[in-house]
């Protein structure tokens, strides 16, 4: 059989007027997630408070829940405008897959692979590192951090266009990019230990998530793997949970409430390193180098 004239690829283009129809097909299944993680976050609220290890903090709490509704919204806002460009790039290459559901297998993990790269570069480029630190920023570590998504995480789809490419149903690239983010979800807690370890092995569970939160340089720039943590042993980013994280920045922020300040006070500091910085290469370096190299730098002048 001609894959290209089969029931997998060579698959029509879709007219842009029926993006409205197309728009309708793709589920929000982050919307529809909402009251399930409002529930599970409640439950590890009081059982937190059962224990009495005081796992939450107020503001902060407020804080990333504030950041996760914003995050929401503009979520919404942006999905047509995802849906366009996904509309766009697969009517322009010749081997378009027509809309199968068991495609989302091959297009979830081609999408993890890329979304280990985008998480990467997001912690050794300090403008994506600006659009990823509201994540990081929470000392203590529970559910309410999975809603800390940066209101311009959406600058980083850039990394995601090979997957584009590849000619994915635009509805499939849009459900599994949503499913990549409610996976994470389960995996910012203290209350799940290590799992069994074929499990451990091959995908980030909560202990492999905790090492990526962990302040400690031993666990700096480890584990990005937003799904198979596979991806961070075969590329030397891997590292076992071996003592508690301490979790937050390097250079905490403390409890912080408002969701501006948490979602762009590295912009607004990179800004002024900038302006502060002489010559174009200096610039450059203060905009671009690693969040590590310019802590150092910046620590040397000190």
């Amino acid at each position: 059989m001609n894959l290209l004239n089969g029931s997998i690829f060579g698959a029509k283009r879709i007219p842009y007027e029926d993006i409205t129809s197309l728009e309708a097909e793709s589920p929000q299944l982050i919307i529809y997630a909402i009251p399930a993680m409002a529930f599970f976050t409640f439950l590890e609220i009081g059982y937190s408070w059962y224990l009495e290890n005081k796992n939450y903090r107020l503001k902060e709490s407020i804080g990333s829940a504030l950041v996760g509704f914003g995050s929401v919204g503009i979520g919404v806002f942006f999905k047509i405008i995802i849906l366009y460009s996904a509309v766009w790039i697969y009517n322009l290459v010749p081997w378009r897959m027509e809309l199968n559901w068991w495609t989302l297998i091959p297009c979830y993990i081609i999408f993890d692979f890329f979304s280990y790269w985008s998480h990467r570069v997001s912690h050794f480029n300090r403008f994506f590192w600006a659009t990823h630190v509201v994540h990081h920023s929470a000392e203590n570590y529970n559910l309410t951090v999975s809603f800390r998504l940066s209101w311009i995480q959406n600058l980083k789809i850039i990394f995601f266009v090979p997957v584009a490419l590849m000619a994915f149903h635009p509805v499939i690239f849009f459900v599994v990019s949503q499913i990549a983010v409610l996976f994470q979800f389960w995996v910012h807690t203290e209350y799940i230990g290590r799992l069994h370890p074929v499990i451990e092995y091959i995908f980030a569970t909560p202990s492999n998530h905790r090492v990526h939160h962990g302040s400690q340089e031993k666990y700096l720039d480890k584990n990005f793997a937003a799904t198979f943590i596979i991806w961070d042993r075969l590329f030397g980013t891997y590292y076992r949970e071996d003592e508690k994280p301490e979790y937050g920045l390097t250079s905490k922020i403390g409890d912080r409430l408002d969701p501006l300040f948490l979602n762009f006070h590295e912009f607004v500091d990179m800004v002024k390193d900038i302006k502060k910085a002489k010559g174009i290469k200096e610039k450059f370096f203060y905009a671009f180098a690693s969040p590590a190299k310019i802590h150092a730098r910046k620590h040397k002048k000190d």
